[in-house]
């Protein structure tokens, strides 16, 4: 869940330590359709609401069969809910583990980015629409994300 969280949702570790059921519940008590980032866990209060990705949704149902659906979504051992240092240290000892090098707690959140902002023409959106699912107060903070292709770029100047 904590990947998912991660790749599929670009959320920050903090995001991911401090987001609750009640974020995720529609107002029958089912998962909804969007997670909603409140201004009270995202970072500089940027709160933002995402769509949730099908792996994302059919995770989250699982999940919702064995809990209460109340509380923290991400618990520790102990039951209660993880700090976002741990969520951090949750990621390193996960990267380390598969023999990936170079990878923190931020990586899947770089990874959602970018390929929101590689696909977000098919969406028919712009990078406007990757900068509000990433929570950047800034189209330039966004853009930091996005590695260019020159590939790409000589298959774009080919089409005008």
């Amino acid at each position: 869940m904590i990947v998912l969280l991660s790749v599929k949702a670009g959320l920050r570790a903090a995001e991911i330590a401090k987001l609750t059921w009640a974020m995720l519940l529609d107002p029958s008590g089912e998962v909804g359709s969007t997670l909603e980032v409140r201004d009270e866990i995202a970072k500089k209060r940027g709160g933002r609401g995402i769509p949730i990705h099908p792996e994302l949704r059919q995770a989250l149902v699982e999940a919702r069969l064995l809990c209460k659906g109340h509380g923290p979504l991400i618990r520790s051992e102990r039951g209660g809910a993880m700090t976002p240092m741990s969520i951090v240290v949750w990621f390193s000892r996960a990267y380390d583990e598969l023999g990936f090098e170079g990878c923190s707690s931020h990586s899947g959140r770089r990874t959602f980015i970018a390929r929101a902002a590689r696909a977000v023409h098919k969406a028919g959106g712009s990078l406007r629409d990757v900068q509000l699912l990433a929570g950047h107060r800034s189209i330039q903070t966004t853009q930091r994300y996005i590695d260019g292709d020159s590939d790409a770029q000589r298959r774009l100047v080919s089409l005008i």
